[in-house]
C-alpha cells in the first residue's frame, strides 16, 4: 500500500491524523541525521500494526511530503 504523508517536525507530541486522503504526521524529533524519518517509520508501524521492516520511504527522504510504502497491507 502506498500512502502520501505530510510531516511536521519538532512538535510537542507525536501523532498521526488523516485529512483529505493525506496522512498528516507530527513528529517529536528534529529533522537531523535521519531521526525524523526513523521516527516516522516507528509511528506508522504502531499506527498500522505492522513491523518496521515492512515500512519504507519510497520518495521524499529530505522533504516534508513523502510517499511511504507499507508491504503486506
Amino acid at each position: 500500500m502506498k500512502i502520501s504523508v505530510k510531516v511536521k517536525t519538532n512538535s510537542k507530541t507525536a501523532r498521526v491524523q488523516e485529512k483529505e486522503g493525506v496522512l498528516h504526521v507530527w513528529l517529536d524529533v528534529p529533522p537531523v541525521e535521519g531521526r525524523a524519518n526513523k521516527r516516522l517509520i516507528e509511528l506508522l508501524s504502531e499506527h498500522y500494526g505492522r513491523p518496521r521492516s515492512l515500512i519504507y520511504i519510497k520518495s521524499g527522504l529530505k522533504s516534508r511530503n513523502k510517499i511511504v510504502v507499507i508491504e503486506g497491507v
